[in-house]
């Protein structure tokens, strides 16, 4: 006896979910300001990246073509240099892009993919996807913290965008 739920495909059966990492948060801010905090090159260099780390920004044209070149700083001074090579940037709902090491032909870039979707309370759930090329390289950045780092990234956009709000709610 079955109950048929052997005879259904799943629409994520093709997804490479091995490959794949999710991230998301609720911010207290419109899409539109979560949205401009990704695509200012000012605001961006103010919260991206975990806790501890600052951004040394060389060169940031953030929309579909454009390229932002960055350092990331640890805490104890290490750089590490990156670029996000940008595919799509749809206001204010998504922006997609490659990211990786500051290289051409970097073995390690992965497509990353950020949506912004409005909530009806005024909130916007930001969501960041990663595609890494290889479920093994996948592994690799699970393993050296990447879902605690991008949840840290995630947490000080949300204390930007709220310290945003409240300085539009402050001048208005």
């Amino acid at each position: 006896m079955t109950d048929g739920a052997a005879d259904i495909v799943s629409a994520w059966a093709e997804w490479p979910l091995d490959k794949e990492i999710v991230i998301s948060r609720v911010v207290d801010a419109d899409r539109e300001t979560a949205f401009a905090a990704w695509t200012d090159p000012a605001q961006i260099v103010q919260w991206f990246g975990p806790d501890g780390f600052q951004i040394e920004s060389h060169e940031a044209d953030i929309r579909a073509g454009g390229v932002w070149r960055f350092d990331m700083i640890a805490p104890d001074g290490t750089r590490f240099s990156n670029r996000m090579d940008f595919l799509r940037v749809e206001a204010p709902s998504l922006i997609e892009a490659d990211h990786g090491r500051d290289v051409d032909d970097d073995p390690d870039r992965f497509r990353l993919l950020v949506t912004f979707d409005k909530q009806d309370n005024g909130k916007t759930v930001v969501t960041l996807r990663q595609m890494h090329p290889t479920p093994a390289r996948r592994a690799v950045v699970i393993g050296f913290g990447a879902v605690e780092f991008g949840a840290q990234t995630l947490g000080k956009l949300a204390v930007h965008v709220a310290g945003e709000t409240g300085d539009a709610a402050a001048r208005g």
